[in-house]
């Protein structure tokens, strides 16, 4: 059946209509599902019976209301582990900055993209969830914490240029003034660079953030821990990077995970300088996100020392680069990033 959670409202409409019933039932419905972040049929009290029970045996309802919640001891992070109706879960994770709290939702149940600073590919890949299975993250965070979650990162688990209908569907959805009208601007979408997916998203006229996972400035460092690599160059995806920001106007993010003894030397911040100036000539500054490489069971890799990253962002900050290390927020419930799947303390995820 149809997850309903993953229609449009112009869908709901078309779906109402051709039940025969009135348009501004859709209204409602969109409302109870989308503003409301209603949890069942059951709660849509102006809504006749009789098209519950219809609704009830026409859709799925995506609602996350048995989970198992992770707070951080560390900070103010809580992580949300929500099983799927196939029996699979899929994780969240809250975070508060002075600015406000901050959801990271999942894309996919597992990732095919196989980068291996990252647990997402743990079990390996899955599926890819629904738009309604998005944003139903969204509203079941926001139902614990009884707040509107006003900005959202999808950064958890899966590529999401992997899943882009789903994605977009997702977007649309949370940004409908009908629903949660989150600002398309608080938004932020992360990619290993799949270069026609970043050309397709372009041409959407989205105001969303676009980051992408470097890690690397070339493509042979870049293949040893990213395989996408060895499929987008690293001069394609900046191209297609170039044609997302003179399209939408907004700047572009740079990921760069900082493993100890493989891209975190002197001379790797020289190039990553040199890179960051040569996009600054096309596509205005981007940001700079240093992510000290978070630990996971069973991988070697290791982050650098403190003293190690500040230099290398010392290195960047004196050629005007915009430049930030990123917070490990949540770390001992293992939701800081690259983390999600990992699945401490309860083993890898299914």
């Amino acid at each position: 059946m149809t997850d309903i959670k993953s229609l449009t409202l112009a869908e709901l409409r078309d779906e109402l209509a051709n039940m025969g019933e009135k348009a501004y039932r859709a209204e409602q419905i969109f409302g109870w599902l989308h503003q409301k972040r209603a949890a069942s049929f059951a709660e849509m009290s102006n809504i006749p019976l009789a098209l519950r029970e219809r609704l009830k045996s026409h859709y799925e309802f995506a609602a996350f209301t048995d989970y198992e919640l992770l707070k951080s001891s560390l900070d103010e992070t809580r992580k949300y582990l929500f099983s799927l109706k196939d029996g699979h879960r899929v994780e969240s994770v809250l975070m508060s900055y002075k600015y406000g709290r901050v959801a990271c939702i999942s894309s996919q149940v597992g990732c095919r993209m196989a980068c291996v600073y990252c647990a997402s590919t743990y079990n390996s890949f899955v599926r890819s969830l629904s738009a309604g299975e998005m944003l139903e993250q969204v509203y079941a965070i926001g139902r614990d914490v009884d707040e509107r979650v006003s900005r959202v990162v999808v950064m958890g688990t899966g590529e999401p240029l992997d899943n882009y209908d789903e994605l977009i569907k997702f977007i649309h959805i949370l940004t409908d003034e009908s629903g949660q009208d989150v600002s398309e601007r608080h938004i932020t979408v992360s990619t290993c660079g799949l270069v026609p997916m970043i050309y397709r998203l372009a041409d959407e006229s989205l105001q969303i953030n676009l980051a992408l996972s470097l890690n690397a400035c070339d493509d042979e460092k870049r293949g040893r821990i990213m395989p996408t690599a060895k499929t987008y160059p690293l001069d394609e995806i900046l191209r297609a990077l170039v044609y997302y920001f003179q399209k939408s106007g907004r700047r572009i993010s740079f990921e760069y995970n900082l493993i100890k003894d493989f891209n975190d030397t002197p001379e790797d911040a020289l190039a990553l300088r040199d890179l960051a100036l040569n996009f600054k000539q096309a596509a205005g500054s981007p940001l700079v996100n240093l992510i000290p490489l978070n630990p996971l069971p069973g991988k070697e890799l290791s982050p650098p020392s403190p003293k190690r990253i500040v230099d290398f962002k010392n290195i960047l900050e004196k050629y005007q680069i915009n430049v930030t290390i990123r917070s490990k927020m949540g770390a001992d419930i293992c939701g800081a990033c690259g983390q999600l799947r990992g699945g401490v303390p309860h083993g890898g995820l299914s």
